[in-house]
Parts: C-alpha cells; structure tokens; sequence
C-alpha cells in the first residue's frame, strides 16, 4: 500500500496529502519521495490555492527512519528529504499541516517546512536527534525562522517535546484546535478559497522572500556539516547503532 494518499477537495482548489503508515508515519525514503512528487506534480495547477498535509492514525510522525541515517544510506536520505524541504519552503501557494500525537524529528522537519499548522492538545512535537548523538539538519534552519532563536535552540539542543498550547504559544504552531484537520479546512473555506490563485502566489512569494533564500542557503552548510564533519565521529555512529540495536550507547566524547 502506499505511503501517502492523494487527493483534491473543494473542487479541486485543495490538494489533500494524508502520511498513511500509522501509527508511526515514518518518514522515509518512500514516504519523502511521494511527498515530492505529489507537490511537484500539483503546483504547476493555476487554480490550485492551498494543501493541507495531515495523517492516519494518531500520530503524525514519528520521525525519520533511523536505519536510513546509518553511515552507508544518510547521504541519500539527507539529500532527498531537503530536496522535499526546499520544496515546500518555496510552494507558491500555501501548505496547511494538521497535527495530532507524536510529530518528532524528521516529522516535524516536514512539518516546519510548510506555511501554516494546526495542532491538537495532545500533540507533541520535537527534535530527539541529539540524544541519538546527531543534530537535525532541515529543523537546524527551519525552526529558527518559524519561532524566537531562543525557543528553537532549546528543543534542538534539549532533545525534549512540546505540548501543542507550547507550540502556540512559541509560533511554532498558528491555531490550537480538537480537530486539527477542520480548523485547517475552515480556515481554506474562510479565506483561499475565495481568493484569486494567481494573486495568492505572489502573496505567498512576497511573505517568503528572504526566508527561502535563507533556508536553502543553510540547508546546504548544515548537510555538509552532517555528512562531513558529525558523520566522521564515533558518538554519531555508536547512538545511531544503539538504537538500532536497542541497547544504551556508551559516549566517548569524539
């Protein structure tokens, strides 16, 4: 079965993208490669005025799939998913994301790279990587541009999640609502729907000016970072391996 659904709705206006592996959503090769292809084959559409990425299950992610970041496959993962990444950043009309349960690491990387999100009271975003004994390279440039250096800082440096009335509160998140899913929707009805799509993407592309240079930018230092310089150390391979292995890791300090 696929990993994603697609679909229109709203006649065709809204592109509807739905992670359809719960509960963990993982955000895989698979799952990053439909993504970018369902949004790339969508935004040449003139009358399209919106998509709301939202998932199965309870859960939105929970995050990339660990073995893929193993030394002999990050490369490829690292390059396709910000390849995802620079694509949303720069979408010419906006993203909607609605987010329930767990939505961590490589999940929230997708996530922040889209305009909009709503979130559920029960949701819980975060970057973990570091306790693995890795960074998040995409949520290292979006997540600073998305809430106050200070805020984003602590979940990258911290590894910890926050609640969905955080999220808010930071302006990581835009709405708190019970149904994520609706309050997007409803926000579509009440204002993009009624608009003129032409007019809409040079909105999109008058807010965005400046971050997408920026993010994509960044994004090109920090995976060379990762790839070059964190993927040379014995603590980034021994935290990925002991997860892998379902052990406690054993830091060396380099």
């Amino acid at each position: 079965m696929s990993a994603l659904k697609v679909w229109r709705d709203r006649d065709g206006k809204l592109l509807r993208l739905r992670l359809a592996r719960p509960k963990a959503n993982i955000v895989d090769a698979e799952m990053i490669g439909a993504l970018n292809a369902a949004l790339v084959e969508a935004k040449a559409d003139i009358h399209l005025r919106g998509v709301l990425l939202d998932h199965e299950g309870p859960h939105f992610s929970f995050g990339a799939s660990v073995p893929e970041h193993m030394p002999d496959q990050c490369a490829g993962m690292l390059k396709s998913l910000h390849e995802l990444v620079r694509e949303m950043v720069a979408y010419p009309v906006p993203i909607m994301v609605a987010v329930r349960g767990q939505c961590l690491g490589g999940g929230l990387e997708v996530a922040a790279a889209g305009h909009l999100m709503f979130v559920s009271e029960d949701a819980r975003l975060g970057q973990p990587e570091i306790q693995l004994a890795v960074f998040a390279p995409a949520a290292s440039c979006l997540l600073p541009e998305r809430m106050p250096r200070a805020a984003a800082e602590d979940l990258l440096f911290s590894g910890r999640s926050i609640t969905g009335a955080e999220a808010v509160a930071t302006g990581l998140a835009n709405a708190l609502a019970d149904e994520p899913e609706a309050a997007a929707l409803a926000w579509f009805d009440a204002g993009l729907a009624k608009h003129s799509a032409s007019s809409l993407r040079f909105a999109v592309s008058a807010a965005r000016a400046g971050m997408v240079e920026r993010v994509i930018a960044k994004i090109a230092l920090v995976e060379d970072l990762y790839l070059n310089g964190l993927m040379a150390t014995r603590d980034a391979v021994e935290g990925l391996t002991a997860f892998v292995e379902k052990r406690p890791a054993h830091w060396e300090d380099r």
